[in-house]
């Protein structure tokens, strides 16, 4: 991707003076030749940050000189889809602009064809030629450690998906990447967890192509007991959702937008031994596949070094008056802990899409359809025979799944029976009242930051979660009654989040829930243009919210940067090293890694 944050995907220029980076590189001709590729790109603006490919913006995921519109991706997109080839692991190049167009999808895969697979487009002149091969020598490498790693693996269970995973690589198949998540699912409770493969679209501003990423990671038994005692409660707090009616005997009290039997994940916290993505997230909450999901249920992984990482950050919140910012800082950890909890395992796992599984099979009753409780009519939309979340929602299905989440995480977190079931209560040191106060807080103070994320010279959000925490905040503004407000002082340039603790409950948790509400409902059903005008509206960013956006970068504070650890095996000796928290241990961290 080059030189662009992770989290945001704004372009950032080193600040070095470019005569003294082309000396240093003239020190090796490798130097040399590596620093005349990619002096000019790193160096130079624009494109500013990600996105689609124009004057301000660039995506790896598009390459070339033929500069590839948004509709033109819909159109291959669509071609895709037609032939039930998924876009998670490709690319898409345009070949030839003028004439007949010609538009090479890039698959990654070690395999290589010498001729291409041609595709006719749907509705248009042009065809789309099918190229695997992409990243063909970084796979190999891949597949060749799986391999060895297979010798090591604890179960058949664990070496089926290392063989499925390298059976995707090597081939491009998705299908059997999909198989591999299906085997992934069922290795419960493992001593050693693992995520490979094309995982994430956040960085596709399509919202389809994903990145590559891995992980390993060690299970801490004890920390994983406490999430389990939620697992075992879990249907009870279902029914307390906005679209269930706890009442009622009718669907298990959940409705009928929820799954009858909610399976109990593998739910596990963590220490990631490796993580490599271009963010680091707290939990994780896979497979991506909804009807893996439905089928064979999924897992919630808590990063749990991640996070406390974080917490042990010294800076003191800007955007909180001074008399708050020091017990919102003390309180953070364990409110933001489990709100990243509930938000993977109750925000992401919850949900029953309605789908047409065939011409004439539905898996809801299509002659007494279920009430929409937005309308109190009978559903007018759901899922066809071939369409998923991800390839209707497009550029919103990432954002709107992470909004919805982390609204199912905050509208419970006032729930005193589920508080207490992390021995939160009126009589512990941090009381139940003051989690859920500073998670209201949290979600003012997030709203705020996001701001820092939306592009203003072509008004795109660049990264998922920053839009959802921004439209959060502005929900809460405007349908809050007041319970949360803003205190701007442009002259000494201060944002001041304030919560009225005593209208948590009447005012600003019904505002959640009735957000919560419509992207849910938009969700199952499959209504797309409702979600979109909703939820872009929810999301603008004009008047007073681009003043404060100025105020929000000029107090914005420094980017997270990880220094992870090495391995180093020495016959059946396994060393593990460790580096300092400083610009010279991520260096030597990645120079002692040998990535070449």
């Amino acid at each position: 991707m080059g030189n662009y944050y992770g989290s945001g995907d704004q372009k950032f220029v080193p600040d070095v003076n470019p005569e003294s980076l082309k000396k240093l590189a003239a020190r090796s001709l490798k130097l040399k030749i590596l620093h005349d590729e990619i002096a000019e790109p790193m160096l130079f603006t624009p494109p500013l940050s990600l996105g689609y490919p124009g004057d301000f913006a660039q995506s790896a995921y598009y390459p070339g000189p033929g500069i590839i519109s948004k509709d033109e991706i819909a159109v291959v997109s669509q071609a895709m889809e037609d032939n039930s080839l998924f876009p998670e692991n490709t690319r898409i190049r345009k070949a030839k602009s003028t004439g007949t167009p010609i538009f090479e999808v890039l698959q990654a895969s070690v395999e290589q064809d010498e001729l291409a697979q041609v595709l006719p487009l749907p509705g248009s002149e042009g065809t789309v030629r099918i190229i695997r091969g992409d990243h063909s020598h970084e796979l190999a490498r891949i597949c060749s450690s799986l391999a060895e790693a297979s010798r090591f693996a604890a179960n058949d269970n664990q070496k089926s998906f290392i063989a499925r995973y390298i059976e995707s690589f090597r081939t491009g198949s998705l299908h059997a990447y999909r198989n591999s998540q299906r085997t992934w699912v069922r290795d419960k409770a493992p001593r050693i967890e693992n995520i490979f493969g094309f995982v994430e679209p956040y960085r596709d501003p399509y919202g389809t192509r994903a990145e590559f990423e891995g992980l390993v990671a060690i299970s801490d038994a004890e920390e994983t007991k406490a999430l389990t005692r939620l697992v075992e409660h879990s249907a009870k707090f279902i029914r307390r959702l906005p679209w269930a009616d706890e009442s009622s005997s009718e669907y298990d009290g959940k409705g009928p937008f929820e799954k009858a039997l909610f399976e109990p994940p593998d739910f596990a916290s963590v220490h990631t031994l490796a993580y490599c993505s271009s963010i680091i997230f707290p939990g994780i909450n896979l497979p991506n596949y909804n009807d893996i999901r439905q089928e064979c249920g999924f897992k919630n992984i808590i990063i749990a070094n991640r996070m406390s990482a974080e917490s042990n950050k010294a800076e003191i919140c800007p955007f909180l008056d001074a008399s708050e910012a020091e017990t919102f800082q003390k309180h953070k950890f364990p409110a933001y802990y489990w709100w990243v909890v509930l938000h993977e395992l109750l925000g992401h796992g919850t949900g029953k899409m309605m789908v047409q599984e065939e011409e004439d099979k539905y898996n809801f009753d299509i002659k007494n359809r279920p009430l929409d409780p937005l309308t109190g009519k009978p559903i007018t939309s759901w899922y066809r025979p071939g369409q998923t979340w991800t390839g209707q929602f497009g550029d919103l299905a990432t954002t709107v799944d992470e909004c919805r989440a982390e609204l199912v995480g905050a509208y419970l977190m006032d729930d005193s029976e589920l508080l207490a079931l992390f021995n939160f209560t009126d009589a512990s040191e941090i009381t139940a009242e003051d989690l859920t106060y500073n998670i209201y807080l949290q979600l003012g103070v997030d709203g705020l930051r996001g701001l820092q994320n939306f592009n203003v010279d072509d008004e795109k959000w660049g990264q998922a979660h920053s839009r959802a925490h921004f439209a959060t905040l502005k929900c809460l503004l405007t349908d809050g009654g007041g319970f949360m407000t803003i205190e701007c002082d442009p002259s000494e340039q201060t944002l001041i989040v304030r919560v009225d603790r005593s209208k948590i409950v009447t005012q600003g948790k019904p505002a959640l829930g009735r957000m919560l509400l419509r992207l849910h409902m938009y969700r199952c059903t499959a209504d797309v243009q409702a979600c979109r005008s909703y939820y872009e509206e929810l999301s603008r960013v004009d008047g007073e919210y681009l003043e404060w956006r100025q105020i929000v970068l000029a107090k914005n504070q420094p980017k997270w940067v990880f220094v992870q650890a090495n391995t180093f095996l020495d016959g059946e000796e396994v060393t593990l090293k460790e580096y300092e928290p400083t610009s010279e241990g991520v260096v030597q961290s990645w120079a002692e890694r040998t990535v070449r």
